[in-house]
């Protein structure tokens, strides 16, 4: 699969590459590390990063602007994103071509190429995969800034290395990732740097949850909770695993309130959870998973479900 992947973008000029919306590391860095061992190994193709920019990941990159326009003749890849609801941009059905490389469940199984290896812990750790495969077949150079986005990555969707998905395969990986000088202090910073206004909501989140019998947890900020601690919607992704720390709590769900939607950050200790954001729209890991719904009535839907998850 590695090799039909790099014989087909071998085959085209220009490729655009999209991610998940709401985007974590892992969607910046495996988009944007794609896209810069592509420009890298390839000086001749024109590559563009598709996607509404998240001001929490500057650190990491910033997307291109791309207009309907570039996708005629184009081969589009859609990285970490398990179904097309999550697709991060309206024109990637335009292209020529359309390729998929996830490491979700593949609940929504789109894209004429499609790679998905759910062992994976990150789809930054599958582009370095395919990245070694170029490497052996094709003579492609890693970068430095290539090596610190997929880096960025792995540490993202492991928890820095915490989560039961790091494997020794992972490890080895970031061993050979982190021989490329990049500041690996200054990612952390960016990473993990908690704003004194995200505390106090932290606090919030603490003293207002709701929990039943059976575990489950949840709590709503809407959007004046978010205008009083000062803190915009993408800042509060740094708290969804908040609630992991209270005992007692089976599976959680955050709601946030944003402008057209609300926002379902679901999270588990044991529960699959991915099927029940599939409901609403959403996916992702059996454990990690998130989804939208348009009002509270919806939202307390959502809590119903996930109450019966922990009967």
């Amino acid at each position: 699969m590695k090799r039909q992947i790099i014989d087909t973008i071998e085959r085209y000029d220009k490729i655009i590459i999209h991610r998940h919306v709401r985007p974590d590391p892992d969607a910046y860095g495996s988009q944007m590390g794609l896209k810069e061992l592509i420009q890298t190994n390839y000086p001749m193709k024109q590559v563009f990063a598709a996607g509404a920019h998240d001001e929490s990941l500057t650190y990491l990159a910033c997307p291109d602007q791309v207009n309907k326009e570039l996708y005629e003749g184009a081969l589009v890849i859609v990285t970490d994103t398990g179904n097309t609801e999550r697709i991060d941009g309206e024109f990637y059905t335009q292209g020529d071509l359309l390729m998929k490389i996830d490491h979700h469940p593949d609940v929504d199984p789109y894209g004429d190429v499609k790679w998905v290896n759910t062992s994976s812990s990150s789809t930054s750790e599958m582009i370095y995969s395919l990245f070694e495969e170029g490497q052996k077949q094709y003579g492609w150079n890693m970068t430095t800034d290539a090596a610190r986005l997929l880096f960025a990555g792995i540490v993202g969707d492991t928890g820095r290395f915490m989560f039961p998905s790091t494997t020794v395969h992972t490890f080895a990986v970031a061993s050979d990732l982190i021989k490329f000088d990049f500041d690996r202090a200054e990612l952390f910073a960016g990473m993990y740097e908690v704003k004194r206004e995200l505390l106090h909501l932290k606090g919030y989140i603490y003293q207002n949850f709701e929990m039943d019998d059976n575990g489950a947890a949840f709590v709503k900020i809407n959007k004046s909770i978010l205008e009083q601690f000062g803190v915009t919607a993408s800042d509060t992704s740094q708290l969804i695993g908040a609630l992991g720390d209270v005992k007692g709590i089976c599976a959680w769900v955050i709601f946030i309130e944003e402008d057209d939607q609300i926002r379902v950050r679901l999270r588990s200790k044991g529960p699959v959870i991915n099927q029940l954001a599939a409901q609403f729209g959403g996916g992702g890991h059996p454990l990690a998973s998130g989804a939208s719904v348009y009002s509270w009535e919806e939202a307390d839907k959502v809590i119903v479900e996930l109450k019966r998850l922990c009967e």
